[in-house]
């Protein structure tokens, strides 16, 4: 069979509703998804996230045969473990006579470079498409970021939500009177809460025949996979996994956004919708997605208020798009920075989780279990110790792509090396998200039976995060004691007596010289 255009299409561009699929003539057009083994191995990953990817990816290939188009699924079986996406697409144009290869821009600089020097050598014709997929058109990036600049976040969400009219009244003012209602969203859960937390949904995907390609391939995976995924693969799912959210789990959310728990259950789900691999997938616009919460809310105004909605959709309206706009404006340059000069080696408990410290202990633990963690746990448990103990941040990105089911560069950088790390010098944040374990014991229950004491510094049994806060604050006084929003902490540090200081200072010296045996 030979076909006059061949369109790829990546792992996360599981776009349905791509113009795409629109266009009256699909006979001559071949569509391609493949497994490939440059996809598996530029980072290690978790081994759920490599089979959510794969299943998902196997699961829209079907639906798009079965909506009559014409598409060629290519499983790790069908390709040379050393043949890169230049070769594959160079070689099924060959065998099909194509005379065009189409596709969609990818979201990973690594890949736009790639396919742009592919281009440029091709033979066949080479046409480009937006995905589609983003609210700020990739055209517009430019307008609200410039390189090496810092943005504040809240000034672009604001911008965002005028520009798509989301939550604004009639007079164009946000609705409930204020733009963030965050203040109220930082409820620890207390014992009454645990029990009225629900069963998530999940769905169990059988990935057998995907695990065992994985292994065959010698594909390196880290993590727990009992041979089930509870991640949603198909569009019909992802939209499944919406509607829980907002019938279930919305009337919350934004209550218990910042809250960590280890005595329920669901500790792992907690009131997230967990609906960010199928955004990031494309299987669900992320217009969609608020549109959606939005409707909950007008629907249930007695038992929904708008701090649970604008919590959720600051996410999506704001921190999302926003994370991209810093990621494409500042690479590549931004994968190297180091503003902090941080150079440990991240300690081997990332891998296994056999910590004494509770906190770290349950989120890296959940981490290896389901390929996820919420965004607190991620920024401010095993950020916030990486932070303090100076990990490079090349080994914390590498760490977080790796194992989070949702980790694509475009989100998982900016998120690691700018707003948990500070390593890009504050083009995210306005100050590092350093604590100490006060800031865990507060937002937590982990600190409750640990090894360690949380009201302790110097002690030998004194909670490791407290000393390496102060370590972190001193190390970088220079730089921090100038920001207006954290340098007012000195005037603590320096009321303390000398001797509980050098206490402090030498117990966070043994902390740093032993991190594995933390």
């Amino acid at each position: 069979m030979h076909y006059s255009t061949l369109r790829f299409i990546f792992g996360d561009q599981l776009n349905a509703s791509h113009s795409w699929y629109k266009d009256e003539d699909q006979h001559t057009t071949l569509y391609v998804i493949a497994e490939l083994k440059q996809e598996t191995d530029y980072v290690k990953h978790h081994t759920q996230k490599i089979a959510a990817f794969f299943l998902a990816m196997e699961h829209f290939a079907k639906a798009l045969k079965s909506a009559g188009f014409n598409v060629l699924h290519l499983t790790l079986d069908d390709t040379e473990d050393d043949e890169s996406l230049p070769a594959l697409l160079t070689r099924l144009a060959k065998h099909y006579q194509c005379k065009r290869i189409e596709y969609q821009y990818p979201d990973e600089y690594r890949l736009k470079q790639q396919l742009q020097a592919f281009s440029e050598n091709s033979e066949c014709a080479i046409t480009a498409y937006d995905t589609e997929h983003f609210l700020l058109p990739f055209n517009d990036i430019c307008q609200h970021f410039k390189k090496d600049k810092h943005v504040k976040m809240e000034f672009f969400y604001r911008a965002m939500r005028k520009r798509f009219n989301i939550l604004m009244d009639e007079n164009n003012e946000p609705v409930g009177g204020k733009w963030n209602f965050d203040q109220q969203n930082r409820n620890k859960l207390k014992q009454h809460d645990l029990n009225a937390i629900p069963e998530p949904l999940c769905f169990g995907h059988d990935v057998k025949d995907i695990l065992s390609r994985i292994k065959k391939h010698n594909i390196t995976t880290f993590g727990e996979c009992n041979h089930s995924i509870l991640w949603p693969t198909t569009r019909y799912e992802a939209k499944q996994l919406l509607d829980f959210f907002c019938d279930h789990l919305l009337v919350h959310f934004g209550q218990f956004q910042d809250a960590m728990t280890c005595q329920s259950e669901h500790q792992w789900s907690l009131y997230h919708s967990r609906l960010s691999f199928a955004l990031n997938t494309k299987m669900l616009h992320p217009m969609q997605v608020i549109k959606r919460v939005i409707e909950a809310f007008e629907k249930q105004q007695q038992k929904i208020d708008i701090a649970q909605v604008e919590g959720f959709i600051r996410q999506i309206l704001g921190w999302r798009e926003y994370v991209r706009g810093i990621y494409w404006q500042n690479m590549p340059d931004y994968a190297n920075k180091n503003a902090l000069d941080a150079k440990r080696a991240l300690p081997d408990y990332f891998w296994h989780a056999n910590t004494k410290m509770k906190c770290m202990h349950h989120a890296i633990k959940q981490s290896l279990d389901t390929a996820y963690a919420h965004h607190i746990q991620r920024l401010m448990i095993t950020g916030n110790f990486c932070l303090l103990t100076a990990i490079n941040p090349n080994e914390v990105d590498a760490w977080y792509l790796g194992i989070y089911i949702d980790a694509i560069e475009w989100v998982e950088m900016p998120n690691t090396r700018g707003m948990s790390q500070f390593a890009d010098g504050g083009l995210i944040a306005t100050k590092p998200y350093a604590a100490s374990g006060n800031y865990i014991n507060k937002m937590s229950d982990y600190c409750k039976d640990c090894h360690y004491n949380v009201k302790e510094k110097a002690t030998d049994d004194a909670c490791p995060f407290n000393s390496l806060y102060w370590n972190f604050m001193l190390e970088h006084e220079q730089l921090l004691s100038k920001n207006p929003r954290i340098g007012m902490i000195y005037n603590t540090w320096y009321k303390q007596d000398e001797s509980q200081q050098q206490a402090t200072l030498k117990r966070a010296k043994w902390c740093v010289d032993n991190l594995e045996k933390l």
